[in-house]
């Protein structure tokens, strides 16, 4: 197969339409059909369902597509480990994580590392559901959770715990809880409507119950920064990572002695960066923010 219509092929199905991808590939419209069309009669099979709002890949288009996808993260990842300077780190680092820990904790601390290194360039990939590191969606994660993948490198950074807060207006007019028991006098704040980006978010709904029943929020939101701010307003008691409280230091933490449940977190990257100064250079910033030796 022609490897320039396997580009555009590519270029097409990650795009889903012929003029966006014609954007990227600084090609006409007509000459990404003509490409498409060409590749299609070669395989003697049809790759997209045309429609009036875009392009679908066929069956045999999601077969193509994944193996030319699996082909162009391994050049890429190729490219990036020959390019990449004896010397020094340098280059294009993409990093995912979840979006209140990418907002509340590292963001701003990236300075610091931009600083250090000026020859990397930073890409930050806030996203609460896990990339696929070894499809090449991002080159490194943190995680708030052991990888999942067994052909990832995994190196635990930190247990955050997961305080009580409330507002003092909120005190003022409510009053602070004397027990988990006495919770349920009080207006919760939780992480509502999707998959939480961390385990045990809501654990205060059920904490101090006699019964299965879990409490129910006077505010739901589905983003930590969210439920930080929601808070830090005065909408209810909530429990959050210490990290994503920092941002608001007038919180007063409620029930300081209660053992609370805690969130792991994990600096992640695939078997083949191993070797990478910049995925190096990254995680011992990492850790040297976290205060680890």
């Amino acid at each position: 197969m022609d490897w320039d219509k396997l580009r555009v092929f590519h270029a097409v199905a990650e795009a889903g339409s012929f003029t966006h991808a014609g954007d990227v590939l600084n090609l006409s419209q007509s000459a990404v059909s003509r490409q498409i069309s060409a590749l299609e009669d070669v395989l003697q099979v049809p790759l997209f369902h045309r429609h009036a709002r875009g392009l679908i890949l066929t069956e045999q288009g999601e077969t193509l597509h994944k193996t030319v996808r699996e082909v162009f993260s391994k050049l890429e990842m190729t490219q990036t480990l020959l390019t990449e300077s004896k010397e020094k780190a340098a280059g294009r680092l993409r990093v995912t994580t979840t979006t209140g820990f990418g907002n509340c904790w590292l963001m701003p601390r990236l300075h610091k590392f931009m600083e250090a290194n000026p020859e990397i360039d930073i890409c930050l990939i806030l996203e609460d559901n896990d990339l696929d590191l070894g499809m090449r969606e991002a080159d490194v994660a943190v995680r708030m959770h052991a990888p999942r993948q067994p052909d990832l490198i995994q190196r635990h950074l930190a247990d955050f715990s997961l305080p009580i807060f409330a507002a003092s207006q909120y005190i003022e007019r409510h009053g602070a809880p004397s027990s988990l028991e006495d919770i349920k006098n009080h207006q919760l704040v939780l992480f509502g409507e999707h998959h939480p980006p961390v385990a045990h978010i809501n654990w205060l709904a059920e904490a101090g119950q006699t019964n299965s029943h879990a409490r129910p929020a006077r505010l739901e939101v589905n983003s930590m920064a969210a439920m930080a701010s929601a808070i830090a307003a005065g909408l209810g008691l909530g429990s959050i990572p210490s990290y994503a409280a920092s941002k608001f230091p007038d919180l007063i933490q409620i029930l300081p002695e209660i053992t609370t449940p805690t969130v792991d977190a994990y600096f992640v990257y695939p078997e083949e960066l191993r070797s990478s100064k910049r995925v190096a250079v990254f995680r011992d910033f990492l850790m040297s923010e976290l205060g680890i030796r």
